[in-house]
């Protein structure tokens, strides 16, 4: 499944979301850069990654491999011509040409995932240990933030770093103004940042 915004326009841009909690907090923020690139002049997808949203695959199969597969389907079946990956979407970039917005890496999504049980864990009172649960995870998957990670998917993620490709161009937040999003609790949404992170692509789409 995917949100779509298309006028049949030339300009059509992949929007490659972040990945797991922060997927969710920005996905309203997301939703709010579509809008604002159509007042631009360009087309968007946003597509729901195999095993997320509204995806009936189930995510216990997906590596970064399938997803990155996944994502290239999507460009080709719509025929984008750029992509912008937000946060650690950039993994998932391939080839594709674009932009990526405050990129991090694989290993480092990981690590956010599994401090953030190591805390719950602790404020539960189980006591949990960072050696166990990566060897755990290593042997038959883990649960973190809600997601279900298989082997490969965990594997995957622990060993990817972030190396920008030659033909992307990196956003950083401070261009865009304001704190990221994916620092809030809650999902949340930025009408400025949306606009600001629109207005950039446009400009540059051009140059």
């Amino acid at each position: 499944m995917a949100l779509v915004c298309d006028g049949g326009r030339d300009r059509r841009l992949l929007i490659i979301p972040a990945l797991f909690d922060e997927a969710n907090r920005m996905r309203r923020f997301c939703v709010q850069l579509m809008r604002e690139l159509d007042r631009h002049g360009i087309d968007s997808i946003l597509p729901d990654l195999p095993g997320t949203h509204d995806s009936l695959e189930p995510l216990t199969r997906q590596t970064l491999a399938t997803w990155t597969d996944a994502v290239a389907s999507t460009a080709a079946q719509f025929s984008t011509e750029r992509v912008v990956a937000i946060r650690a979407g950039a993994a998932l970039l391939g080839a594709h040409r674009g932009w990526t917005y405050a990129p991090i890496s694989g290993a480092t999504a990981l690590r956010q995932l599994l401090r953030a049980r190591l805390v719950a864990s602790r404020e539960a009172g189980l006591g949990e240990a960072m050696e166990a649960l990566t060897d755990e995870a290593h042997r038959s998957g883990i649960v973190l933030a809600g997601y279900e990670l298989g082997p490969l998917m965990f594997a995957a993620l622990a060993t990817h770093e972030w190396v920008p490709p030659d033909n992307v161009r990196t956003i950083h937040q401070h261009e865009l103004g304001g704190a990221g999003l994916w620092l809030r609790a809650e999902p949340g949404e930025d009408e400025e940042q949306a606009s600001a992170l629109a207005l950039l692509i446009a400009r540059e789409w051009a140059e």
